[in-house]
């Protein structure tokens, strides 16, 4: 497998799995701690009806088998009720988060952020000195926590000479096509030009990340795996190392090139329900920023109705890098192309994590039908709780 084709539709499934295999990586140990146990308490959800809207209906089953699933598991109240994997992924497979990366590198910045290391009220220009020509010389670091800079930047995944397609050849992720492509991740970010003012509507920028993981290890003095290890991982209870991608100069590939196993990525979610508490009772955040995340910034939801993709989230917001549907305040999700999602229900004590494989980068029928499904299950596990 190679940078040329390890995105095409039939290799996905493969690549996934064994990214370290094409890319270098770097180590997010796990430490020497304990492994936080998942009880298991299985539930037959299989034949659970989800309901698709206009009078459709599927079952949950038929939801798994037909989006490409390679993970899938679900905790209720802290103990997994639902857990299946296909083909070659078992539980020690890491598998590639895409940009439910962004979401763990946004924890990392709210754990420096309340240990005072770093302020959200700063500029990246202050932070990052390489930064201080560049297009976000100017943005505060809640700017690229909500994606709300002023910086140009296209997103499309099908477009071979977007932005997004021209951080990937900068990351080693793609070949390059030209001899002036830029040839490392921060050599790419410093060619990126403000279009207009920071702090304006919401627009998803995976470039955004990439500076915030390099404002995290300016702040800090330390390289990102070892800030995310420290910080969170070595925490979290987990029972594997996670590995980051990382460029030809050594630096991560933070918007969307971490790698875990589905029940740490559990445990990952299980902390943000918790308000920051791991499941092996340990705090990496403080409750407020958790709050913060769930409630939203006080212009969230119109920074976030005026941009240009809510993804399907009427009403919702974007906060440090979660999703938060407008139809309650008690859900979050993490989400990554290619079918990557961590849901966090508050008032159902629900998480679900499913990795998958879509050929397509995004998948609207895909990723309704897995969205009803969460919370057709969510619902079905309160329901049956219920005395």
């Amino acid at each position: 497998m190679t940078a040329a084709t390890w995105l095409h539709g039939q290799n996905i499934g493969w690549s996934f799995q064994h990214l370290e295999e094409i890319f270098p990586v770097a180590t997010v140990s796990r430490g020497g701690g304990t492994v936080a146990d998942l009880p298991c308490a299985p539930v037959d959800v299989a034949d659970v009806e989800v309901p698709l809207g206009d009078g459709a209906a599927s079952s949950v089953a038929e939801v798994i088998a037909s989006t490409d699933t390679d993970a899938w598991l679900v905790l209720h109240q802290g103990r997994i009720v639902a857990e299946e994997y296909t083909g070659a992924m078992g539980p020690a497979t890491r598998h590639l988060l895409m940009s439910v990366s962004k979401s763990v590198v946004a924890t990392v910045v709210g754990a420096l952020v309340d240990r005072g290391v770093l302020d959200l009220a700063s500029r990246v220009g202050d932070q990052v000195p390489e930064l201080a020509s560049s297009g976000y010389a100017d943005a505060r670091v809640r700017d690229l926590l909500d994606m709300r800079s002023g910086v140009g930047f296209n997103e499309d995944y099908v477009d071979p000479r977007s932005d997004i397609r021209q951080l990937d050849i900068a990351a080693g992720w793609a070949p390059r096509r030209h001899e002036d492509d830029a040839r490392t991740l921060k050599a790419f970010l410093a060619t990126l030009r403000q279009e207009r003012p920071h702090g304006g509507s919401f627009a998803y920028r995976s470039a955004e990340t990439d500076v915030l993981g390099w404002v995290c290890e300016a702040a800090a003095g330390r390289s990102f795996p070892e800030l995310a290890s420290e910080l969170l991982w070595s925490r979290l209870g987990a029972e594997h190392d996670a590995v980051i991608a990382v460029d030809d100069e050594g630096t991560g590939l933070f918007d969307g090139g971490i790698c875990a196993t589905p029940r740490d990525l559990a445990r990952f979610g299980a902390t943000i329900l918790a308000g920051g508490v791991t499941p092996r009772g340990e705090r990496v955040l403080s409750e407020a920023w958790v709050e913060d995340v769930f409630r939203g910034g006080q212009d969230s939801a119109e920074a976030f109705a005026s941009g240009a993709d809510d993804r399907g989230m009427p009403g919702g917001h974007y906060r440090s890098k979660f999703w938060v549907p407008g139809t309650t305040s008690g859900l979050a999700l993490c989400l990554g192309i290619h079918g990557q999602f961590v849901w966090i229900d508050r008032d159902r004590d629900v998480v679900g994590v499913k990795l998958s494989s879509w050929p397509d980068p995004l998948d609207e029928t895909k990723h309704h039908a897995t969205t009803r499904m969460f919370d057709a299950v969510a619902t079905h596990l309160c329901d049956r709780a219920r005395p």
